[in-house]
């Protein structure tokens, strides 16, 4: 746990650092016009569309080197059993199906019966599984969710979830700026620069706002899922989909994925009413109920 926190933090300090110099090579200094009374709209888009979509799409490029890293993924480069060995056969044959390259395949070391897919490319991809899977599920299954998976990579799903996060996280650091200023303004009246009132009442706005906006990320991120077992039903075959979907719903374990990962998973949490709309996952019954509708 301690590993995954040192991890976040200097990686979450190292895209700050990368943003704030892409800032200053394009001059932005400031989102107040020259005046300081005003706010510069230019400057502030810039501001915030750097901000928003540079830390999505530095996350997304390096997010295969951080998920290995996050759950300790092996990967698998010479097999050495069977297992491993039918493991590199599946996802090759299923990413040439599906008109990718190859994706990297590794095994994680995780009770949770769980799999996921994360990469910047369709071509250069990472697929892995969890140890409780392959304890868990027989071949038919396990090649049912790295269908999954595979069709995850396929759709592009992890360039699209960080484009749409991009534009959300842009419109959410411009509105909050803009309550920020005012409310500093016409409030506290503060008639040139930004006093106190600014940076707190924007950083108020803006877990406000970002709380709203994830509920369309997270919509999103469901309707992606079964969009993916479609497109694993399409691979491996409906009846193995199912009989996957199954098994996840039968499994007691909770999934052991780091935040930062969760919704790259083929399983999420269970959750009931508002706290629905926060869920990457549809619930497993829809899934299947979904797959066997299609049927």
């Amino acid at each position: 746990m301690l590993k995954r926190i040192v991890l976040f933090l200097i990686t979450n300090l190292a895209i700050i650092l990368v943003l704030s110099i892409v800032l200053r090579m394009l001059g932005i200094g400031s989102i107040l016009d020259e005046q300081g009374i005003g706010i510069d709209i230019r400057s502030l888009i810039i501001f915030a569309a750097v901000l928003g979509f540079g830390g999505s799409l530095i996350s997304l490029a390096i997010s295969k080197w951080t998920a290995k890293r996050l759950t300790g993924a092996r990967v698998i480069t010479s097999p050495s059993n069977d297992t491993e060995a039918w493991l590199l056969q599946t996802v090759r044959t299923q990413a040439e199906k599906a008109g990718i390259g190859m994706p990297e395949v590794a095994i994680y070391n995780a009770p949770d019966v769980n799999a996921f897919a994360t990469g910047m490319r369709r071509n250069n991809a990472l697929v892995a599984v969890s140890v409780g899977l392959l304890r868990s599920m027989n071949r038919d299954e396990a090649e049912a969710v790295l269908a999954h998976e595979v069709s995850h990579v396929a759709n592009g799903d992890m360039v699209t979830l960080a484009l749409i996060q991009g534009v959300v996280n842009t419109f959410v650091i411009v509105l909050s700026r803009v309550v920020g200023h005012l409310v500093d303004r016409v409030v506290f009246k503060t008639e040139r620069g930004h006093g106190p009132a600014f940076f707190i009442t924007s950083i108020l706005a803006q877990v406000v706002f970002g709380i709203l906006a994830s509920v369309i990320v997270f919509w999103f991120s469901r309707q992606r899922e079964f969009r993916a077992d479609a497109g694993g039903a399409s691979l491996a075959g409906r009846e193995k989909m199912v009989s996957a979907l199954e098994k996840l719903q039968r499994s007691v374990a909770q999934p052991h994925l780091p935040d930062q990962m969760a919704a790259f998973g083929i399983s999420g949490g269970v959750k009931h009413g508002m706290r629905r709309l926060f869920m990457t996952h549809p619930p497993l019954e829809e899934r299947i109920a979904a797959l066997k509708k299609g049927g």
